[in-house]
């Protein structure tokens, strides 16, 4: 070692991410088809030419990551990536963006928004196969920091400093209520007017704390009866007169899974508009497919301008 510098392998960086995604070395080496020994090898390696310890190997309990392992994890998983890159490149004149990409979606975006993605980017990129990852803000948030997606389609609401964020459209909160109900008019309603009014709450973090703020701007205090998580759910329960609901995305279909249908009403006060963006960790490069992904949903999406959905 002339230089005093050791050097490492992608395999052995591949072999150091299966390790940890997988929990122990024998489920590693399972995966990869070959043993625990070369396994084990590789990652120690690995360890030795970085100059820190990045598991901590307990007996029938598997491994567990130091702080410099999770540190290096998301690097590890980019690098990765972009390796690929590069031999889908050598291997390949035509250009073509290809492999795999996870896509983050917040869960009440996702069937307005991928039915049509995964219908119409295939057709312009054969090559890349798409994943769905869904959760919460955070968790999509930890995610793309962590590597396990590439990009995400979120609601602008509590994104960390770490994430780059590009605009699609804007959604405006809209009150539901059932067919039947005595405020279910055609007209915009003040929220003053929900006032005393039992409420049935979406309670997806972090949407249940803007709706409360949006009820608040209008001086309501939510009488919550009913809370979940479910979009589906809050919907059939508003219809069947258990209550009011604030939401953001808005189904074309005013029906519900248990029957009875549903009245969407704008509202008349001056209340807080919720951006849907494209997001993705700030310092990571991202792929030819992530960049292609991106540049189709600004194509698509931004287009239409700031929207009501």
């Amino acid at each position: 070692m002339g230089d005093g510098i050791e050097k490492f392998s992608l395999r052995q960086l591949r072999y150091f991410v299966t390790v940890a995604e997988a929990g122990t070395m024998a489920a590693a080496a399972e995966r990869h088809h070959i043993s625990q020994s070369a396994i084990s090898l590789a990652v120690t390696q690995l360890e030795r030419g970085l100059g820190v310890q990045l598991l901590l190997r307990r007996k029938s309990r598997g491994i567990a990551l130091t702080d410099a392992g999770r540190r290096l994890l998301p690097e590890a998983r980019t690098l990765l990536a972009h390796a690929g890159e590069v031999q889908s490149t050598a291997q390949s004149i035509s250009q073509n963006v290809s492999g795999e990409l996870t896509v983050g979606c917040f869960p009440t975006i996702t069937p307005f928004v991928l039915p049509d993605i995964l219908r119409r980017f295939p057709q312009l990129h054969p090559e890349v196969v798409l994943q769905l990852a869904e959760g919460s803000v955070s968790e999509l948030t930890d995610r793309l920091l962590e590597g396990t997606c590439e990009v995400a389609l979120l609601y602008d609401l509590g994104v960390s400093a770490d994430i780059t964020k590009t605009l699609l459209y804007r959604v405006r909160p809209y009150v539901l209520l059932a067919e039947d109900h005595p405020l279910a008019d055609d007209r915009p309603i003040r929220l003053a007017e929900l006032r005393g009014e039992p409420m049935v709450m979406l309670d997806m973090r972090p949407s249940a704390d803007m709706f409360r703020a949006v009820l608040a701007s209008g001086g309501v205090e939510p009488d919550v009866r009913f809370v979940s998580a479910s979009f589906e759910s809050v919907r059939s329960l508003v219809a069947s007169g258990v209550g009011y609901s604030l939401l953001l995305q808005r189904p074309a279909a005013t029906f519900t899974y248990s029957g009875p249908g549903l009245v969407y009403r704008e509202i008349a006060d001056d209340v807080l508009e919720v951006d849907v963006i494209l997001a993705h960790a700030r310092d990571a490069r991202p792929t030819r497919r992530a960049r292609a992904f991106s540049d189709y949903c600004i194509a698509t999406y931004t287009t239409k301008g700031d929207r009501v959905s």
